[in-house]
């Protein structure tokens, strides 16, 4: 998905935290941007949008580990998301004014062969992918699937970041090259103890 980036992800460990929403507020607009021609087409279909429109937007951001590790002491070390062991990912998630949410990436083996080892060797650091919120993450994938012909990165929906469930798409971007946009939802919620339910 790799652009030229209208940013400079240095600026999202700087010291000055405007500095920090600043560039952050670039980098959600610039992958926002990215996915826009194809999503809006997904939100013409009245039963898509019932099941995502409102739901939060995160921009996926795939950094190398030492870039990760400063970003995060910067942001006063926000919490490591739990990545199942087969994915060979870390994250955290920022979020700033006016609803700028990003997820900060990185692998665990730069000389592996997982998703995010892949991106940073063939483009750099970068944006990554964008983030939807389903209310129902397989209804939400059968509807594009079946609407606009595309399929799914995964058969079904898998295990992703701290108990979601995610599948993904693999799309033309109109700038080229391709855009990963992920479908994702939330586990159930205890909500007298807002706890995951077990």
């Amino acid at each position: 998905m790799s652009s030229s980036p209208a940013f400079k992800i240095a600026e999202l460990f700087s010291t000055d935290a405007a500095v920090r929403a600043f560039c952050a507020a670039a980098i959600y607009s610039q992958g926002v941007a990215l996915a826009s021609p194809v999503v809006s087409a997904w939100f013409a279909n009245r039963e898509f949008h019932s099941l995502v429109w409102g739901q939060p937007v995160t921009v996926g951001l795939a950094v190398f580990p030492e870039t990760f590790a400063r970003i995060q002491r910067a942001n006063g070390d926000p919490h490591l998301a739990h990545v199942p062991p087969d994915q060979d990912a870390e994250e955290f998630e920022l979020r700033f004014p006016t609803e700028i949410s990003l997820d900060i990436l990185t692998t665990r083996d730069l000389n592996g062969e997982g998703a995010i080892a892949r991106f940073l060797k063939r483009f750099g650091e970068g944006i990554q992918q964008l983030e939807y919120r389903c209310l129902d993450v397989d209804r939400a994938t059968a509807l594009v699937k079946e609407t606009f012909g595309l399929a799914p990165v995964y058969p079904a929906a898998r295990a992703g970041a701290d108990h979601t469930r995610i599948n993904f798409f693999l799309v033309p971007a109109d700038i080229g090259g391709k855009v990963l946009i992920e479908l994702y939802e939330m586990p159930a919620t205890d909500l007298s103890i807002g706890r995951p339910a077990v």
